[in-house]
Parts: structure tokens; C-alpha cells; sequence
């Protein structure tokens, strides 16, 4: 066989992905070289790796997904390899081929076998020849609108839509009826053309309630193919995942082994060299059907490294240089159990609306492994993914994984930026998950109950406290009785968008009270610094995390982040931003992909009229009030900052 010695990878990704691989490819002895957009300039990624080159602006088209820069990049370092991470590259055939084309070795597939596997309807016909049970759906090459609802209408609603050339959710949609098919239908394929290039689509029937379950395969040059078990993957939202386990609850060894060797076969028969994983739903009674196959290394990889032992990063770069795999079938010995998240920069309370904005501070727990690129000062850009971190936990049980990765959940800090912290852990506590139960309706069927946070009358008496002794114009706060006289202090805070009056007092005897929704809370404050308070309150003593910054106030007390606005000598606030004035505001940060309306146009409540790209996912925007368009104040592909008004509306006029 053919050996394929490098020295030196480029990495072509950014943030935690890139520093996942320069980590194992250090350990090769490799040299590694990052590349980076205007928006990354000054991130870990580019600061760690040996050399960086910049490629770009910082929308992905520009940059991460520009490959004649990624080709110079490597041209100009002096790389010999190029890994493409885990993201949209790794799946691309036209970049592998271009890669070889330029004398470099592409850490993946070969682009054959990325080109056979890439495209979701060529796929399926593939796994169908082989034998593998596909879910019924319609893949024909006519995609004119009145077809494809001919064709949901055969298979029968509930339907999939899927972009052909996709992953991570982008261009899918769940269609419940025909009359709602061809919004979605326009939505998917416009989203699947921004992040893929292509609008193509396909069709499956939507399994109801079924399991997530991928296998882990690698393949060599050597003709050797091999499995190392599933991933349970079935906690998603958005049909993005957020939880994934290794092994599943709901696989038996004797099951495994029939989608291990299902796997395995498919890979032996594409002559597949590298990572891959194919992916599966499970039903109830234990029927399994072939999705797709990702062409790649997975976010989730680190789950089956916990339970193997194996560094899979490690084993893509020896199959890249022509070795043939260091292990066989029966030496893969699977320990104990894995469990990991993925933090997002996301409000799960709002529709899990991406956010960016700066992370004000950045603290990692122990006792589990966290992979990220951030640090406390670091800018979430609007450009990327939202996921900013996965954490994962390994323990001898099911049970023990769950446990330790609740405690590293409420440990780990994350202040300046709403992410999903709070609605993970709520997850891993529902009895649901719990009983292993998870199903990819899970949060669908919960929503209400993982979102039901504990916030109550003492987080916010808490909170004005704090605002209370880190004023900067208080007296120091000093333990123990004080002979000045007591008074009241009246505030109004915001917490998480809802406004409090409250009163504190400071007690001759040293403690403090705090009137807040008409509740009295009683302090003892012990210690007080920069980042934490101890306090007791009803005779127990507790601690909470915090951090001011200005009039904004950031608590985190038992694993639950608040975001705290002191409004005591804040003016009025403008008037509502959520359209019922007429104006419709942009919901976070991003670039404008579609005007669906004209001015002069009449609309009506809930109508879309705009639609914004951020995160990689598309997000509609509707009136709020039935009325004619006025004006249109934005056009598409502007960047737009939240806020900002993007079409306004009046009510009753006629045009």
C-alpha cells in the first residue's frame, strides 16, 4: 500500500474543533497551523497553533468554507495534510479532490466515497442495494413544487423535508399537514442553498418517536473495517442534537451487533477509509432504519472515546498516512458509560434564539472534560454555530455519568452571554432522561417542564443584595455588628426580562434584610470578593457565583445563571419590541436572507415578512399587527445588528 508520510496539518476549522486536533496531532509529533476569518483573529485557536494564516471575512462563505483560501493557506505554511474538523469541508467531495490535486493528503475519505455518501438520495439508493432497511420517502430527481407535495401526500403526513447535501439540521423541516408543505418547503431549500450550495431535497416519512442512534466506523487503506459501538443521540431540538450517550439505554448487545455488522458491511463495500458514522433511527419495537451517513469525524466523538479508550483524532491521522488500524474487532473492549452536552449561546426560553455578545467571564469545572476555545473577554460572533462547548462525563454507570456531569454543569460559569446552561441541567434531571426513556420527542413533549427553572422570590432577594454591597458607591461591606443607623434602600431590578421592586436594609447587628414580591429575606453575609459570596439565610450556609459589570449584575446560585439589571435610576424603557407597535425588530444579530414582503403589501398577524440568518439557522420574522407595510428598512444580505427595525407596519392604512 501506498505510504503517505506529513509533518505538518492544517486544520480547517476554527475554535474548539481545531484545538481538538491540534492536541492529538501534537502528540504525533505533528505540526499543526490554524486558519482563521477577520471575526477570529485574536481566539485560542489561532493563538495556540504553531502558524496561522488568515483566509477571510468573517461570514463562512468568505472564509472556513472558502477552499481556494484554505488551498493557499496550506501552501504558504508549509503544510503537507489537511484535516477539514467536523464541519460542512469534512463532507465536501470538491475540497478532498482539491486537496489531493494539490499535493496534499486529505485527512478523510477518499472523495469518491464522500460524494457516494454525501448526497442523502444517492445514499439511501446505495444502502437499499445493499440490503439496509431505508425509511420510505421519495429521492426523484423532479423537484418542482407540485411533485414534491404529490409525493408527501403519497408517502402520508407526518413527512420529513432534508436537504440532500446537508447535516446538523440545516434544511430540515417536520411538516404536519399539506397545507403548511410549501412554506416549509421553501424554507428548507432556501436554508440548504445558504449552507450547502445546493437547494435539492429529499422526502422521508417521519418516524413518530423513535431513538437517534449512530455507529462509530473506521475504515484503512488495508481493506480492514471496523465498529466501536453506538451513540444515543436522541435529546435534539431543532433537529440538532444537545445530549448523546455511549452506549445507548435502549440497545441490546444483540442489537448492537447486528447494526455494528449492518455498519461494517457498508463500509468494507465502499472500500471506506477513515472516520464515519452512520446514522439510524430506532423504533419501538426495535426496527431500525437506515438516515445517512456522515462522512466524518462527529461532535459526539468524544462519548466513544470515554467508553474505548481509543483517540479517534489519532486513529483518522494514522489511516491518513497509510497505516493500517492498531486494532481489530474483538480487541475493542467498551467501560462504563458516557454522557455529553453541548453548550450553546442560545436562549432556550425564546425558541432557542441564538445569542452573541461578549463572555464577560469563562470558568471551567474540574472532574470532567470540557473541550472549548474560550476564555473570560472572548466575542461570540454571529457568524458560526452556536454550540461554544461540549462537556463531557464518564463514570462506571449510567447513573454515575449523569451525576457527575450535573455537577460540572452547575460548576462550570459562563457570565455576559445566555446560553443553554440552566435547560441541560433541567434534562439530564427529568425522570424521563433519567429512566432512559429519551426519545427525539423528548423536549417537544417536556418543552414546558425543562423550561420551568427555578427563579424564585429568593434568587431575587439574592440578587438586589448583591447589587446592594458591590455598589461601588456603598461602604464596604465588613462583618459584624455596625453602630451606623439602619435605613432602607428602595431598587428595581430586572431579572431575566421581569421587573422587581425590592427594599434592603442593613440591621445594626450585621445582617441584612431584603423585602422582595412581598416575601422578607434575612442575610448573614461571611465572606465577600470579587467573584463569590457566602452567606447563610435560614440557618444554612450557601455560596453563589457572581460578577458585576457596570448596572448589570450576573448571578449564578446552584448551578442556575440569572442576568440581573439594576433599573433603579434607569429611564423608562421604550415601547415593546415584540411587532405589536407596528414595528418588526431583528431578533438577534445576522444577516438578512429573504424580504418576503413589499411595501404596499398587506399583512396579517403572525404573517413572515422577513427572514434572518444567524448561527447557520434561519429564523422568520412576523408582524405583529394586521396592517400595510410602510417601509422596508433593511435589504438582503445587510448585516443587521438585535433591534434593529427591519420593517414597519401600520395598522389600518390603505395603500
Amino acid at each position: 500500500m501506498q505510504h503517505r508520510p506529513f509533518f505538518k496539518v492544517l486544520v480547517a476549522n476554527r475554535g474548539e474543533i481545531a484545538l481538538r486536533v491540534m492536541r492529538s496531532a501534537r502528540r504525533l509529533g505533528l505540526g499543526v497551523v490554524a486558519v482563521y476569518s477577520d471575526a477570529d483573529r485574536d481566539t485560542l485557536h489561532v493563538r495556540q497553533a504553531d502558524q496561522a494564516v488568515r483566509i477571510g471575512e468573517a461570514l463562512p462563505a468568505q472564509s472556513y468554507l472558502n477552499i481556494s483560501a484554505i488551498i493557499a493557506a496550506a501552501k504558504a505554511s508549509g503544510a503537507d495534510a489537511v484535516h477539514p474538523g467536523y464541519g460542512f469541508l469534512a463532507e465536501n467531495g470538491v475540497f478532498a479532490r482539491a486537496c489531493k490535486d494539490a499535493g496534499l493528503v486529505f485527512i478523510g475519505p477518499s472523495p469518491q466515497a464522500i460524494e457516494a455518501m454525501g448526497n442523502k438520495a444517492g445514499a439511501k439508493e446505495i444502502m437499499k442495494k445493499a440490503g439496509v432497511p431505508i425509511v420510505p420517502g421519495y429521492q426523484g430527481a423532479d423537484q418542482s413544487d407540485e411533485v414534491m407535495l404529490v409525493e408527501a401526500e403519497k408517502i402520508g403526513f407526518p413527512v420529513m423535508i432534508k436537504a440532500v447535501g446537508g447535516g446538523g439540521g440545516r434544511g430540515m423541516r417536520l411538516v404536519s399537514e399539506a397545507a403548511s408543505f410549501p412554506d416549509a418547503l421553501r424554507s428548507a431549500r432556501s436554508e440548504a442553498k445558504a449552507a450547502f450550495g445546493d437547494a435539492t431535497v429529499i422526502l422521508e416519512r417521519a418516524i413518530q418517536n423513535p431513538r437517534h442512534i449512530e455507529i462509530q466506523v473506521f475504515g484503512d487503506a488495508h481493506g480492514n473495517a471496523i465498529h466501536l459501538g453506538e451513540r444515543d443521540c436522541s435529546v435534539q431540538r431543532r433537529h440538532q442534537k444537545l445530549i448523546e450517550e455511549a452506549p445507548s439505554p435502549a440497545v441490546s448487545p444483540e442489537l448492537r451487533a447486528k447494526m455494528g455488522e449492518v455498519a461494517v458491511a457498508a463500509v468494507k463495500a465502499l472500500r471506506y477509509e477513515g472516520a464515519g458514522t452512520l446514522e439510524f433511527l430506532l423504533d419501538a419495537s426495535g426496527g431500525f432504519y437506515f438516515m445517512e451517513m456522515n462522512t466524518r469525524l462527529q461532535v459526539e466523538h468524544p462519548v466513544t472515546e470515554a467508553i474505548t479508550g481509543l483517540d479517534l483524532v489519532e486513529l483518522q491521522l494514522r489511516v491518513a498516512r497509510g497505516e493500517p488500524l492498531p486494532v481489530k474487532q474483538q480487541d475493542i473492549k467498551s467501560s462504563g458509560h458516557a454522557i455529553e452536552v453541548r453548550l450553546c449561546s442560545e436562549d432556550a426560553g425564546h425558541d432557542f434564539m441564538p445569542q452573541s455578545g461578549r463572555m464577560a467571564r469563562w470558568q471551567v469545572p474540574n472532574g470532567v472534560r470540557v473541550e472549548h476555545a474560550l476564555q473570560s473577554g472572548a466575542e461570540i460572533p454571529p457568524f458560526y454555530d452556536s454550540m461554544i462547548a461540549k462537556v463531557i462525563s464518564h463514570g462506571a454507570t449510567r447513573e454515575e455519568a449523569r451525576g457527575r456531569l450535573i455537577c460540572g454543569l452547575e460548576q462550570l460559569t459562563a457570565f455576559g452571554v445566555t446560553t443553554n446552561q440552566a435547560f441541560l441541567m433541567s434534562c439530564l434531571r427529568h425522570p424521563g432522561f433519567a429512566g432512559g426513556e429519551a426519545t427525539t420527542a423528548f423536549i417537544g413533549a417536556h418543552r414546558d417542564e425543562l423550561l420551568a427553572l427555578r427563579k424564585d422570590a429568593f434568587d431575587t432577594a439574592l440578587a438586589g443584595l448583591l447589587l446592594y454591597v458591590t455598589n461601588p458607591h456603598a461602604p464596604s461591606w465588613r462583618a459584624g455588628r455596625s453602630l451606623a443607623a439602619t435605613f432602607r434602600l428602595l431598587a428595581k431590578i430586572e431579572v431575566d426580562g421581569h421587573a422587581h421592586e425590592l427594599e434592603v436594609t442593613r440591621e445594626r447587628d450585621g445582617r441584612y434584610m431584603v423585602s422582595s414580591d412581598g416575601q422578607e429575606h434575612r442575610f448573614e453575609l461571611d465572606e465577600l470578593n470579587s467573584e463569590t459570596i457566602r452567606f447563610r439565610h435560614n440557618g444554612l450556609m450557601d455560596t453563589a457565583k457572581f460578577l458585576r459589570d457596570g448596572d448589570r449584575l450576573y448571578l449564578q446560585h446552584r448551578g442556575i445563571p440569572l442576568a440581573v439589571t439594576d433599573l433603579t435610576l434607569a429611564a423608562p424603557k421604550a415601547a415593546a419590541t415584540n411587532g405589536g407597535d407596528g414595528k418588526v425588530r431583528a431578533a438577534m444579530n445576522g444577516r438578512v436572507v429573504a424580504v418576503l414582503v413589499k411595501q404596499g403589501d398587506r399583512v396579517t398577524t403572525g404573517q413572515p415578512v422577513m427572514t434572518l440568518e444567524a448561527m447557520k439557522m434561519e429564523h422568520v420574522h412576523k408582524a405583529g399587527i394586521d396592517g400595510v407595510v410602510a417601509a422596508i428598512d433593511v435589504a438582503e444580505g445587510e448585516q443587521v445588528t438585535a433591534g434593529k427595525i427591519v420593517v414597519e407596519i401600520e395598522a389600518g392604512r390603505v395603500s
